[in-house]
């Protein structure tokens, strides 16, 4: 077949240029169809891509808002700079008087004035340091008994939290051993083991010994712990920073303050909680002033009305938003504040943004906290004072739900057998027992082998015995020691369930007789059990006083924390799902992968892939077009030549005969 380039060389008519505006002219109109279209599906994606961007980073604001804890953020403040600090989020607000007497100070100890740091030496043998729970044995001989090897020889120590420094006063140089630590428990003590078998001289290396009977060494800084007044009760910790008086509050004591106590006020930053509505109104009116520039009807020229005027996604979206931000939420119907109107956020008649008045949501949160925050963020409700809503899930149906308790909780618990009342004499033999406590046994616990008073006393001692076992308190278990009607021994786990039991599992002869307590096999606990009860008529799941709903009820997912009262109707819980919780759950249900967003833009997307297939069809139908019309013009081309050829020959006949007839 002959090549498009030949096409056209007999006849010099039908050429390869006219094959060429033929194929043209049947492209052109599917090409600019399909132009057309890519140019509005790829301005709709770009479209919807700002819408996504947009609602995304409306969901981080919703998402504070629909945190109880940040909706109700504490600040901390001081009459007194002598007493400063912060709070986490499990303070609680409250007014507080703090006194400081004395600050916490870390020990400090410094020896003589020496000539030089590297050169006299201070004497061999070994030092033994103590510095709250550290403690090491140096070695000092003739390669580090300078002021410098001794710093180095003791700052060495991984186990001592010291420091060693040698300093110059002036008039000549000082070794200085400072606790890093402040408080009566890191104060410094140093027994010496001096090889001139003298350990409490003033020569030598017993220069250097600080402990009771020898303190040579000059105690630059004693060792104090912090002393004040907590609303008139007296303190003492070791440090200046106090984390484990108030649960989520840290006090940091920086100067003393006696006769002018400094007033501790700690309570909602209800500035902080403005701030984070204005944002979510910013993010959501940037959003909204979006999809008004993108849905704009130009009357004066509708072709140039927004790109995704009258789009069914859009009109989902702001219907929905629009819907969420001006309805009641359920469960705050007959509450003060029931919806963003109360607490001064308005939707502008003109424009269709929320507007926002600072001063009335400060007063609304001021007079009506809970519903302010059930507002914004989940709030679960019950009716009584006894069942505490501890959490929900995802699937959890805002709604209120009835609560039935079939059995409470229980303690496991175990009783002694004999009367303790006159207090037991316990100085022959030994009295050491093993306790197990929710599963975990103790060390081996020994009482005092005292006569005691009575029965208070006894309690006293166990109770302290127990406590003191590091094995039950790093387990995070403990029993409570008291008495029961006929002054015997009692001993009651402090958790709740099936998992609580108490049992002794060894116990010295004389203590089965004198205050009654046995091994299991002799003297059985009673174990815990746990809660049981339904929640919306279904039957929940009790651990310990927890009841929880698992299931596919409206109610799954509700955990609650009954904590005493009886069995029988417990009243209900309510469970409010504020805005700020509803709109993640809108905006993660646009984006998600199933999302109306991510489907709409996955349909444009769909599109784009259908007119590339397109394009290549017509290539291949231009390409069938290109190679028909090659053959039709080269057949034709070459009849046309055939012709020609053939009208030459008649012309050159025609012009022989002529010539011929004239010669005759």
């Amino acid at each position: 077949m002959a090549s498009i380039s030949s096409v056209g060389i007999g006849s010099g008519v039908l050429t390869s240029d006219l094959i060429d505006q033929l194929a043209n002219a049947e492209r052109a109109p599917t090409e600019a169809r399909l132009n057309a279209k890519e140019e509005t599906v790829n301005a709709e994606i770009s479209a919807f891509g700002q819408i996504q961007n947009a609602v995304t980073e409306l969901r981080l604001p919703a998402r504070l808002l629909g945190n109880p804890a940040a909706m109700q953020e504490l600040t901390f403040s001081s009459s007194s700079s002598a007493v400063s600090g912060f709070v986490g989020s499990a303070a609680q607000a409250g007014t507080y008087s703090v006194e400081v007497s004395n600050l916490a100070q870390a020990a400090a100890l410094s020896t003589g004035t020496f000539s030089d740091s590297n050169v006299t030496t201070l004497g061999t043998g070994t030092l033994a340091i103590n510095v709250g729970t550290g403690s090491a044995n140096i070695t000092i001989d003739s390669s580090n008994n300078t002021l410098d090897g001794l710093a180095e020889a003791i700052n060495a120590e991984s186990s001592l939290d010291v420091t060693a420094a040698v300093i110059n006063n002036g008039s000549g140089y000082q070794l200085v051993i400072s606790s890093n630590q402040t408080g009566l428990d890191n104060a410094i003590e140093i027994v010496v083991d001096d090889d001139d078998l003298t350990d409490t001289d003033t020569s030598g290396l017993s220069r250097l010994s600080f402990t009771t009977g020898a303190e040579n060494l000059t105690e630059a800084v004693e060792a104090k712990d912090a002393a004040f007044k907590f609303n008139g009760i007296d303190i003492t910790r070791g440090s200046n920073t106090v984390d484990d008086l108030l649960t989520g509050v840290t006090f940091e004591l920086s100067s003393t303050n006696a006769g002018s106590p400094a007033t501790i006020t700690i309570s909602q930053d209800s500035e902080q909680v403005a701030d984070r509505v204005e944002d979510f109104i910013e993010k959501f009116n940037e959003l909204r002033t979006l999809v008004d520039e993108l849905t704009e009807f130009n009357a004066a020229n509708p072709s140039e009305s927004g790109l995704l005027l009258g789009d069914s996604t859009v009109r989902t979206i702001n219907g929905q938003m629009r819907s969420l931000l001006s309805s009641v939420i359920p469960g705050l119907e007959n509450a003060s504040v029931r919806t963003l109107v109360d607490v001064g956020i308005e939707t502008s008649k003109d424009t269709g943004l929320l507007e926002f008045n600072r001063s009335t949501f400060l007063e609304a949160l001021k007079d009506n906290p809970d519903d302010v925050v059930a507002l914004f963020a989940e709030d679960g409700r019950t009716t009584d004072s006894q069942v505490e809503f501890v959490t929900k899930s995802i699937n959890t149906v805002p709604g209120t739900y009835d609560i039935e308790i079939t059995q409470l909780a229980t303690q496991g618990t175990i009783a002694g057998n004999v009367d303790v009342s006159a207090g037991p004499d316990l100085t022959a033999g030994t009295n050491t027992f093993k306790i197990s406590v929710d599963g975990v046994e103790s060390n081996d616990i020994t009482l005092n082998a005292i006569d005691y008073a009575d029965g208070d006393a006894l309690v006293a001692e166990l109770q302290s015995k127990i406590n003191a076992d590091t094995t039950l308190s790093g387990a995070g278990v403990s029993v409570v020691v008291g008495l029961d009607g006929s002054n015997q021994l009692t001993f009651t786990s402090t958790s709740y369930g099936s998992s609580s039991e108490v049992n002794f599992t060894s116990v010295d002869a004389n203590l089965i007789a004198d205050i009654g307590i046995d091994v299991v096999a002799s003297l059985p606990g009673t174990p815990g059990v746990d809660v049981a009860g339904t929640i919306n008529g279904q039957t929940a799941t009790g651990s310990g006083q927890q009841l929880s709903l698992s299931g596919s009820d409206d109610a799954t997912g509700i955990v609650l924390n009954i904590t005493g009262g009886s069995t029988g109707s417990r009243g209900s819980v309510t469970f409010i799902e504020g805005i700020g919780d509803r709109f993640v759950d809108l905006v993660t249900g646009y984006i998600g992968v199933d999302g109306i967003l991510t489907s709409r833009t996955d349909g444009l997307n769909a599109q784009l892939l259908e007119i590339s297939e397109e394009r290549v069809a017509l290539d291949l139908r231009i390409e069938t077009l290109t190679e028909r019309l090659v053959k039709q013009f080269t057949s034709a081309d070459i009849l046309i030549n055939r012709l020609n050829s053939t009208a030459d020959f008649i012309g050159q006949q025609l012009s022989a005969l002529v010539g011929n007839n004239n010669n005759d």
